[in-house]
């Protein structure tokens, strides 16, 4: 008899993790998807099923495009730099060179700062008065208006998410760098190959599931930016920093259109599963072949 309930009890160590999952996950996604299909801009209390007519509206309208544009921008500009240079950055500290924690400490240090913290103090540095255009002033260059300008907006903002996540991803690939067998690098040391040459061929394909990783985790943080433009920019100027989480805030929570917002929701949920999904055959498609 006690080796028939023997099976359940890794349910019951699942139970907990799955009753969180379904009150924060599962019933919101359920909730959004229904309130996709509603009409709350005449009345919030009583909304109106209008079926596929947010869907119809949000694919006509030119912002939807605009903020799906700069989302897109955004993790251009954002992305590769957070895959590559924390990787670059995870083989120089994978040496042993003096003072190697205290350089892990400074890197990983605006990764545990908070995200307004940090958006604050860059948007100090960026003011028309700030800091960087003194310095720009000193070489006798024009002030720059890095919050101001439809040009530099957007680029402003996505320096502030990667130096906040640089560090952080760091970590991860110093946790992969940790699998790779020393043995291979002393045969490349014989075979006569530079450092490139070792890394180009031993390091990198070892930690292609990490890369794919950091990828993955990057270009969904990208597309699902908030607090740096709600601080930084609140979308503007003319929409040219505003993304679709930003867009998505707006709709709902100021102009109280909750069927629209989640409309909005639904379509980025589907372009993080296209992304993610593109992501691993990009990266991890050996993996999944039969």
């Amino acid at each position: 008899m006690k080796s028939y309930y023997k099976k359940y009890i890794p349910y019951l160590f699942l139970l907990p993790a799955g009753v969180i999952l379904g009150v924060f996950f599962f019933i919101p996604f359920f909730q959004t998807i229904i309130l996709s299909f509603q009409d709350y801009s005449t009345n919030i209390y009583c909304p109106e099923f209008i079926g596929l007519q947010n869907y119809f509206k949000l694919f006509h309208s030119p912002i939807f495009y605009k903020v799906m544009f700069n989302t897109f921008m955004f993790l251009v500009l954002a992305v590769p730099i957070l895959v590559i240079m924390p990787l670059f950055l995870a083989i120089l500290l994978n040496n042993k060179i003096r003072g190697i924690t205290l350089y892990k400490i400074l890197i990983y240090l605006p990764v545990i700062v908070s995200i307004v913290v940090a958006a604050i103090a860059f948007k100090w540095l960026y003011a028309q008065e700030g800091i960087l255009n003194y310095f720009l002033e000193t070489i006798h260059l024009h002030p720059v208006g890095w919050l101001t300008d439809t040009r530099f907006s957007l680029i402003s903002v996505a320096l502030v998410t990667v130096w906040k996540g640089i560090g952080y991803y760091m970590m991860i690939y110093l946790a992969g760098l940790m699998s790779v067998p020393k043995e291979l690098y002393e045969a490349c040391e014989i075979d006569g190959a530079s450092s490139w040459q070792k890394h180009l061929t031993v390091t990198i394909p070892h930690i292609m599931p990490t890369i794919a990783l950091v990828s993955t985790i990057s270009a969904i943080s990208a597309m699902k930016v908030f607090a740096e433009i709600y601080v930084m920019t609140k979308g503007g100027p003319l929409n040219s920093s505003k993304t679709i989480v930003y867009y998505i805030y707006e709709r709902a929570f100021e102009n109280l259109d909750l069927g629209y917002a989640s409309a909005l929701a639904v379509v980025l949920l589907i372009v993080v599963m296209i992304m993610s999904l593109i992501n691993i055959l990009c990266f991890e498609r050996k993996k999944y072949q039969l």
